[in-house]
């Protein structure tokens, strides 16, 4: 499943134990429709974790536009209230980034300089 929006804050990268790292960013995704002959938009807010090397953290920053390539989960969890609940979440497999970083400046030549011809970066190969 692929998805395309603006990340709304940089990413973090939190320790999940002593051996293992995963790096966290929220998306926010538009959607236009009409709805009794009005234009309408629409914002969904999508929780991503990439858990492939935190190396990407400093590149995914607020604002950039990133095309992600992935899959969602449920993520059980229990409220304040001890009541079970649920959350989704993209895990995501492949980051696209389709604008500049306030960290690299351009980011397809950061991804060429990183190795990748086409200026996409695969960070399974290269970040971890």
């Amino acid at each position: 499943m692929e998805i395309t929006g603006r990340l709304v804050a940089d990413a973090t990268v939190r320790a999940v134990n002593a051996e293992k790292n995963v790096t966290g960013f929220r998306v926010a995704v538009n959607r236009r429709y009409r709805s009794q002959g009005e234009q309408k938009e629409e914002t969904v807010f999508i929780d991503c974790t990439y858990w492939r090397g935190e190396g990407i953290a400093p590149f995914l920053t607020k604002g950039m536009l990133v095309q992600l390539s992935g899959f969602m989960t449920a993520e059980p969890w229990v409220n304040r209230d001890g009541e079970p609940m649920a959350s989704l979440r993209f895990r995501t497999e492949e980051i696209n980034m389709l604008t500049k970083s306030a960290n690299n400046g351009n980011a397809k030549e950061s991804a060429k300089q990183a190795g990748d011809k086409n200026g996409v970066l695969k960070p399974s190969k290269q970040f971890n």
